[in-house]
Parts: C-alpha cells; sequence; structure tokens
C-alpha cells in the first residue's frame, strides 16, 4: 500500500518542486468529479445524448453551472458533436444542470461500442472547472 508520504515525494518528483513545497491551494482547479454528487449520460432517443450534472448544492450550482469548461465547445471537442447544437438547461429546484448533443453517429451503427451511452459521462469527470 502506497502511503500519503509515498504520494507526496511521487508527485513532487513528477512536478519538479523539492520535499516540502507544496502546491497552494489557489492553484489545484477544482474538478467536476468534485463538486457534483452524481453524474450520469443516458441515451435520448437514437439521435442525442443527454448528460445530467447533480451538484451537490446550490454554492457549486452557483458557480460552476454556466463554467466556460462545461461550454458547447468542450462537448464539441470530447463527443465530436457540433458545439451549435448542444443545450445546456439549468434546473436549479435541483441543483443540476442537463446537457444534451447529437450523437455523431445514430445509435446502433455498425462501430457502436456504448449502444446506450451509460458510459459517455466518464470523459467529463476530470474536467478542470474555471
Amino acid at each position: 500500500m502506497i502511503s500519503r508520504v509515498n504520494l507526496d515525494a511521487i508527485f513532487h518528483a513528477a512536478n519538479n518542486d523539492g520535499p516540502g513545497q507544496r502546491l497552494t491551494s489557489s492553484l489545484k482547479l477544482t474538478k467536476l468529479r468534485d463538486v457534483c454528487r452524481h453524474i450520469r449520460s443516458k441515451n435520448a432517443g437514437p439521435f442525442w445524448v443527454t448528460v445530467d450534472l447533480f451538484f451537490d448544492g446550490p454554492d457549486n450550482f452557483v458557480r460552476y453551472s454556466m463554467s466556460e469548461s462545461l461550454s458547447p465547445e468542450v462537448f464539441e471537442s470530447l463527443f465530436g458533436t457540433r458545439a451549435a447544437q448542444v443545450k445546456r438547461i439549468p434546473v436549479a429546484s435541483l441543483n443540476a444542470v442537463k446537457i444534451s448533443y447529437p450523437r455523431p453517429q445514430p445509435q446502433g451503427w455498425m462501430g457502436e461500442r456504448d449502444m446506450h451511452q451509460g458510459q459517455s459521462f466518464v470523459r467529463l469527470l476530470d474536467i478542470d472547472l474555471i
């Protein structure tokens, strides 16, 4: 098992900073996975995919729901869709954002690897929020 001390040593070696030097909290970016209690993706018919982001409270919802890190251009680069067609719908009463985008290929095409798009949300987990 790797201890916290060993993880710190590995981290500092990888970042070329000496022992005892730590990154300040102001440099640490927040990941989407850190501010959402639940993230899911699913079919929205044979031509669309919907991603639901359930933030862990109203503060994070207000702060990140309209973040540029979740812009249509990000979805275009991650999922190969057209940015102009990405729809972002904030639902304040649930501290959630629903983002829908057209699939680059219809459901069930020959190269399909995730028929129901239940795993496509994984690409979003490590997005740095600004």
